[in-house]
């Protein structure tokens, strides 16, 4: 709910129709008094700086919300070049006209070797070239807007979009067998908990609050993928008959090290009072609605 005394502000969110998109519009109609303005991620395909300055400017946006690079890299998409010349023209549109931007990053741009969760001091080590690329798009932010929030989620999961839930279900729908790693161990956010933490935020700055800098967001308690899928699975199994000889963990190569990206969240929720939740709390609702919508 919106806190006493907070200001409404206006929201551009660019990948409007991204999981974690489609969760905020959807929250913020129930629950929220936020001005959201919607642009998709096919219309934020900008190819010069002179149409990104524009779209941001037309807008007239307190906040831009940016979804698009951390959607590509939970979907498995290619992250280019292009999108993150986008990040910097959006950083130096925000800058010129005083708007905040919220843009939106993942655990993905840490390799996994620490043992703790990581904390926001932490630089990002990934090899991954999608970690590697998001975490040049943060820098990108931070370096030229210096109204800026940078806000790291663990792998977002949705009934919408292509995401972690649509990858494994779609896999166990062909027939496919899967091959899931047990070795790296993270904290997974259904979206709309994302969605939930994301209005905290804006509520906050409609409070006035100037929190610059880099928060993590996790689930509570946290997975290996192949322990994901097991949840996901036996929701799964309700609707859908698979063998479970279909499901295959891979096997650890002697030697090798479990890895661990999951996220310390002490600091937004001592700034913004956020808590974190369950993720096995609402993994069945998520897959329902799933295959209510492959039904639809």
């Amino acid at each position: 709910m919106p806190i006493d005394g907070a200001s409404a502000v206006r929201v551009l969110i660019l990948g409007s129709d991204t999981p974690l998109g489609v969760a905020l519009i959807r929250r913020q109609a129930l629950f929220g008094r936020h001005e959201l303005v919607p642009m998709s991620c096919s219309a934020c395909r900008w190819k010069s700086e002179r149409q990104a300055k524009k779209s941001i400017v037309r807008a007239k946006s307190d906040v831009v919300v940016d979804l698009r690079i951390e959607t590509a890299a939970d979907g498995g998409l290619q992250i280019q070049e292009l999108d993150l010349q986008r990040c910097h023209w959006v950083a130096k549109a925000c800058h010129r006209t005083g708007a905040t931007y919220l843009y939106v990053s993942s655990s993905t741009v840490f390799s996994g070797e620490l043992e703790r969760p990581y904390v926001e001091e932490d630089s990002p080590d990934s090899a991954e070239v999608a970690g590697h690329l998001l975490a040049r798009a943060e820098h990108v932010v931070a370096d030229v807007c210096l109204r800026h929030l940078i806000v790291r989620f663990g792998p977002v999961f949705s009934s919408v979009g292509m995401n972690l839930i649509k990858r494994l279900l779609g896999s166990l729908q062909e027939s496919d067998s899967l091959v899931l790693d047990d070795n790296l161990r993270g904290c997974p956010v259904a979206a709309d908990d994302g969605a939930r933490v994301l209005l905290a935020l804006l509520d906050q700055l409609g409070t006035g609050l100037e929190p610059w800098g880099t928060y993590h967001y996790g689930s509570s308690d946290t997975a290996t993928y192949y322990e994901f899928a097991e949840a996901l699975l036996a929701s799964a199994s309700q609707f859908f008959e698979f063998s479970s000889s279909q499901v295959q963990l891979e096997r650890e190569t002697f030697g090798s090290r479990s890895l661990n990206r999951t996220l310390d969240c002490s600091k937004i929720r001592n700034t913004f009072a956020v808590r974190q939740v369950p993720w096995r709390s609402v993994i069945g609702d998520v897959v329902k609605h799933y295959y209510e919508q492959q039904q639809g």
